[in-house]
Order: structure tokens, then C-alpha cells, then sequence
């Protein structure tokens, strides 16, 4: 048992501190604008959400690129392996230029319906308008990171993306405060830190690709309408699922507006320590996906049952862990971000319950990625997509509109929505029912 951990954890380390990165300085980014008061962390919230889901529809473009990537390299033509990211970056300024003026359109509409408080709408479109512009380079960072891994070098845009995320740090730092003799400028001081770090981030990629790519043909050789079409049709898929993601994620964050600014304030603030801890079992997950695609493939289905009862074991018992500081010291969590008393101690119970939930998700998540790597993604979606828009949102409205009730009741909705997942999901990996379905057509 010992060699079968180390094994798991072996290949899940190295994806989890890839993954890092992204989540840490999301709360950075919340603890700066946190000390402004609630009314500038739930501005920054709404404004970030709809950022999300703009984001979200060219998210697809990594992993087309990466699946391009690494099939001319497998296929030994590695003079044309960067060709898929010339068309990556032609499709970042034909998608992310009108998505900049669709956004600045909707604006008005998307923000008021996240928000019903004037004053935070208002302070959620300056940072919003700002962010926008970043649109075109996140879609060039996609680009990259799908060259990068494609080509398996993932370190050297982990690397970047550090880089990325303490310049994004220091300039958010020193423009929302004022520091160094520049303007203290507030939420828009965060947007601009962010913007200046994206765009820094797409420069420092397009350098190191200009001196190890350019005999793969970057920049050489620009595609037609047809390749930007097959590019498309790859990245359509996963744009999707992760649209749909971030979609519930700013319904949800509607709701919690419904139940004032301090719930707004302290939702962010949860969502963003969520996705943090749950990191490992989404690792560990990636784990189990190439575990039991192995054992499958070596024609040993007892075995891939058994690597995906004790991946969801070991994350279950590190999220046991990581979770305890939300139990034991939940206003230190809390104060972290914010210096108002009154909303750490709003956020104390709403807290621990989300501890508990993340606890209660660690099977579900694990499971899912086993799920994919034995083939049964239909299961996955259907289970996915139901908790999440047929429990937790309605639910959650229902809780808030009809009954009354804030952010505990949402907390507790969303950790029975969590543990339901995973007893589903288990259920299903104990059937094995998708050895007999799923995978057939995987390996047929």
C-alpha cells in the first residue's frame, strides 16, 4: 500500500503546483481589495465572474493546441509543431477583440443583474471595462500554455505564469493603494495590475517561443480559414463545458447578491478558498486518470477499480487536513482578507460548513477524472451538469427568494449538493457498469 501512495502521489504533486499558482494569487488579489471595505471586494467579485465567463468561451484553445502540438511531434514533424499556435494567436484577436466590444456592450446588463446595489454595479463596471482588455491576452496566454504542455515543457510556462502572477501581485499592490508616488486608484488599481501582468505574460511567452520555436515554424507561417475552422472545432467542446462552469458559478454569485453586499463580500471570499483546497483531489484525480487508463489498457479491470477507491481515499484524507485551519482558526481565514469585524464574524459558520463540503467533494472529484480516463464522459457530464443546474442553483434560489435565508443556507445547500455528487459517483464506480459501456467504444 505504501509504493501504490507514493505512486499516487508522485504523479499528482507535480499537477497540483502547476495549478497552484492561479488559485494563490486569485486570493492575493482578494486579500488586496478585500481591506477596501465590502462594497470594493463585492464590486471586484461581480466584476471577476462575468471576466470568468467572457474568458471562459476561448478557454478551449490550450487544449486544441496541445492535442496539435503533441500529434506533430508524435507524427516527427517537428519543424510545423508550432504552426497550431500562429493560428492560436490569429484566433485570440478575431475572438478577443469582438469579445472586448460584446462585453463593453453588456456591461451594464450583465453587472446589474449581478449586482442590485447601484454604487457596487458602478464600481464593478471600472473594473470590468478595465479588465476587458485583457480578453486578447489571456486567449495568447491559452496559446502558449497549449504549445508548452504540447510539447512537454509544462515547467517553463508554470514558471512564466509565476512571474506573471507576483508582477500582478506587486503593480495591484502599488496602484490600489497608492504606493511609490502613484495614484491610490482603488478596484481600478487591481484591474490595471492585472492588465499590464496579462500582457507582460503574452510578451515573455512570445519571446521564449521566438528563441526555442522558430524552427518550428512560429511566426513563419500564417493559416487560412480552413485550419482556423479545424482549430475551432476542437477547442468548441471544452469551451463549452468550461462556459457552462463559469456560467453557474456567476448565477450563483447572483443569488448571493440577492442577500446583500456582506454575503457578495464573503461569497467571493469562499469560492476562491474552495477552489484553492480543492486543488489536490483535482491532482490527485489527474492522477487516477492515467492509473486507471494504464490498468484498463493492460487489461486488468480490478485493478483500475482499486486505483480509484484509494486516489479518492488519499485526497479525502489530505482535504481532512488542508481543511482544518477552517474549523479551528476560521477568523484568522477570514481576517486574511478583510478587517471588517462584522464580516468575520458573518463568515465564521458559512466557513466551517464550506470546510465540511470540501471534505464531503473530494471522492466526486476524484472519480470524475478516473471516470474520464476510463472513457465514460457522457456519465460524467450528465452527473455534473445535474447537480449543478438541477440541485445547487435552484436550490440555492430558492433558499434565498422564497425562504429568506443567506449564506449559511446557501453553504449548507452547496455542501449537500457536493456530498450528493460523490455518493453518485461512487455508486457508479462500485457498479463498474461503465467497464461494460463507457469503455468499450474507448477501446474499440
Amino acid at each position: 500500500m505504501r509504493q501504490r501512495i507514493y505512486t499516487i502521489l508522485t504523479l499528482g504533486l507535480p499537477i497540483i503546483a502547476g495549478m497552484l499558482s492561479q488559485s494563490l494569487m486569485n486570493l492575493v488579489d482578494t486579500a488586496l481589495v478585500g481591506h477596501l471595505g465590502e462594497a470594493a471586494l463585492a464590486a471586484v467579485s461581480a466584476g471577476s465572474y462575468a471576466i470568468l465567463l467572457m474568458i471562459s468561451l476561448m478557454s478551449g484553445l490550450s487544449a486544441a493546441i496541445q492535442a496539435q502540438v503533441a500529434r506533430l511531434r508524435g507524427s516527427r514533424r517537428d519543424t510545423e509543431s508550432a504552426l497550431p499556435v500562429n493560428t492560436g494567436l490569429s484566433l485570440s484577436l478575431w475572438l478577443g477583440l469582438p469579445l472586448v466590444v460584446i462585453g463593453l456592450l453588456l456591461a451594464p446588463w450583465i453587472l446589474g443583474f449581478l449586482s442590485p446595489d447601484p454604487a457596487i454595479a458602478s464600481h464593478a463596471s471600472d473594473y470590468f471595462d478595465i479588465r476587458l482588455l485583457s480578453l486578447p491576452a489571456a486567449a495568447m496566454n491559452l496559446s502558449f500554455r497549449g504549445f508548452w504542455n504540447g510539447s512537454n515543457h509544462p515547467l517553463r510556462f508554470v514558471r512564466i505564469l509565476l512571474l506573471v502572477h507576483l508582477l500582478n501581485a506587486l503593480l495591484s499592490y502599488l496602484l490600489i493603494y497608492g504606493k511609490l508616488g502613484l495614484p491610490a486608484m482603488g478596484v481600478e488599481g487591481a484591474a490595471l495590475g492585472t492588465l499590464v501582468a496579462m500582457y507582460t505574460g503574452a510578451l515573455v511567452n512570445g519571446l521564449f517561443m521566438w528563441r526555442d520555436a522558430r524552427d518550428a515554424g512560429f511566426l513563419k507561417d500564417w493559416p487560412g480559414r480552413r485550419v482556423h475552422f479545424q482549430l475551432l472545432k476542437l477547442a468548441i467542446p471544452d469551451s463549452i463545458q468550461q462556459f457552462m462552469f463559469s456560467l453557474s458559478l456567476l448565477l450563483l454569485f447572483a443569488i448571493l447578491a440577492r442577500a446583500g453586499a456582506t454575503a457578495m463580500a464573503l461569497g467571493h471570499i469562499l469560492i476562491n478558498v474552495s477552489l484553492l483546497l480543492i486543488l489536490p483531489a483535482i491532482g490527485l484525480g489527474m492522477a487516477s486518470t492515467t492509473l486507471v487508463s494504464h490498468a484498463i489498457g493492460a487489461g486488468d479491470p480490478a485493478k483500475a477499480c482499486r486505483w480509484g477507491r484509494e486516489v479518492a481515499l488519499v485526497a479525502t484524507l489530505g482535504l481532512v487536513v488542508l481543511s482544518l485551519p477552517l474549523w479551528l482558526i476560521p477568523e484568522q481565514i477570514i481576517g486574511l482578507f478583510t478587517s471588517d469585524l462584522h464580516m468575520i464574524d458573518a463568515g465564521i459558520v458559512p466557513l466551517q460548513i464550506t470546510g465540511l463540503g470540501i471534505i464531503a467533494e473530494a471522492t466526486g472529484i476524484v472519480l470524475t477524472q478516473a471516470l474520464l480516463g476510463a472513457g465514460a464522459s457522457r456519465t460524467v457530464m450528465m452527473i455534473r451538469f445535474g447537480s449543478q443546474w438541477l440541485v445547487l442553483l435552484p436550490l440555492s434560489w430558492w433558499v434565498v427568494n422564497v425562504l429568506g435565508y443567506g449564506l449559511i443556507a446557501i453553504c449548507v445547500v452547496q455542501a449537500i449538493q457536493r456530498g450528493l455528487s460523490s455518493v453518485m459517483f461512487a455508486l457508479i464506480w462500485q457498479r463498474a457498469e461503465w467497464l461494460k459501456k463507457d469503455h468499450v467504444s474507448l477501446v474499440h
